[in-house]
């Protein structure tokens, strides 16, 4: 499953709308029930409006009706980790999983969802 989650990952890069950065991203999110959700990044020349392909996946699992999450491949050019705003957004709906970054080569790295956002503000911190 590892493999196809990565393929999927470098094969979803490619429907990436990128016009201003040309930086494609692709993510495949693989759920519990051994489905997989895709994403690629989607821009916008009001920057702000711009959706990162994790959170692409993420949401279209989420609009699905999965809530478990085993793990995410996000492929890039240099297999960049997750921005901030994902990081926060994986934490919520994923709680810890693991993560692979995926260069165009293939070749990955792998971390997890805590070692990208140490100490998370989640649910937890809204309810004191």
């Amino acid at each position: 499953m590892k493999q196809k989650l990565i393929d999927t990952a470098l094969e979803a890069r490619k429907g990436a709308y990128a016009k201003y950065s040309n930086f494609h991203v692709g993510a495949a999110l693989e759920t519990k029930a051994g489905r997989i959700y895709s994403g690629c990044n989607i821009e916008n020349a009001s920057y702000s409006l711009t959706m990162c392909a994790e959170r692409t996946a993420l949401f279209a699992a989420i609009a699905a009706g999965e809530r478990d999450f085993v793990r995410l491949v996000v492929a890039s050019k240099n297999g960049v980790s997750p921005c901030g705003a994902c990081r926060q957004v994986i934490w919520e709906l994923c709680g810890n999983i693991p993560i692979l970054l995926v260069d165009e080569s293939g070749e990955t790295k792998e971390t997890t969802s805590a070692d990208l956002l140490p100490a998370a503000f989640g649910e937890q911190d809204l309810n004191h």
